[in-house]
């Protein structure tokens, strides 16, 4: 599986630092005292725990880990952390990231579709990664905020119905404010001052881990048959964006 380093900043399995820095290394600690086995268990168990919660792209709490998986193994954490982490981007090509450093909650990212129409995710989730990909273009080439009636309006333009059953993604309006603003794709925002009360739709921390702008706008490009600097603004902001 092709895969793309999108992480800015430090993935969880990056997180931890020597803990052995500046001991007697004569000394075992706790850690080296544990059992290869015991670790490796664990270490399995907490890939299962994962993989699971990703099937929902539910994020992960530190605090989860450590009471449904770890337990009495908290002085391995990190070992156990950093070796999950490891195996999941060897195996499943998934990469461990933490996208709230005072909360210390993770998510597993993936690539979205690329431009080319090449799908990166999921079989499952191809139908509903494609219309993401739409959703984070409009919003991206209108100054990466929109209303929720503009996103609402410029859906209806594509024949997808926020009322309406949709045969492919079934509960559009449902799949849109909650699945997606659940998952960190999206994230919401009250307008102040607004009757009936509006919303605006950004992306989220994790649309921000998995793709990128300079791809979103090469997505349009192809589209509409245009050279990327053809949007000039969203280009340069494109570029200057690692």
């Amino acid at each position: 599986m092709s895969q793309r380093k999108r992480s800015k900043g430090l993935g969880c399995s990056q997180l931890s630092t020597q803990v052995t820095d500046g001991e007697d290394d004569t000394i075992p600690t706790q850690v080296e005292r544990r059992s290869q086995d015991q670790v490796n268990q664990k270490v399995s168990e907490l890939v299962q725990f994962l993989l699971v919660r990703d099937q929902k792209k539910i994020p992960v709490k530190k605090a989860d880990m450590l009471k449904n998986i770890i337990r009495e193994y908290r002085d391995a954490y990190w070992e156990i952390l950093n070796k999950a982490g490891k195996t999941l981007q060897e195996v499943f090509g998934l990469q461990l990231v933490e996208i709230d450093t005072k909360r210390h909650i993770c998510i597993l990212i993936n690539n979205l579709p690329r431009a080319e129409g090449q799908y990166l995710c999921r079989e499952k989730e191809k139908e509903k990664m494609g219309l993401l990909l739409v959703i984070l273009s409009f919003i991206f080439m209108k100054g990466n905020s929109v209303k929720d009636s503009a996103l609402w309006e410029f859906l209806h333009l594509l024949r997808v119905y926020p009322g309406k059953q949709h045969s492919v993604f079934g509960d559009v309006r449902k799949l849109v404010t909650e699945e997606f603003v659940r998952q960190k794709y999206l994230e919401t925002t009250p307008i102040p001052l607004t009757d009936p009360p509006e919303f605006k739709y950004q992306w989220g921390p994790r649309a921000e881990k998995e793709t990128s702008k300079k791809d979103v706008l090469n997505f349009v490009a192809k589209i509409q048959g245009k050279d990327p600097t053809f949007w000039a603004s969203q280009y340069s902001e494109a570029e200057a964006t690692p």
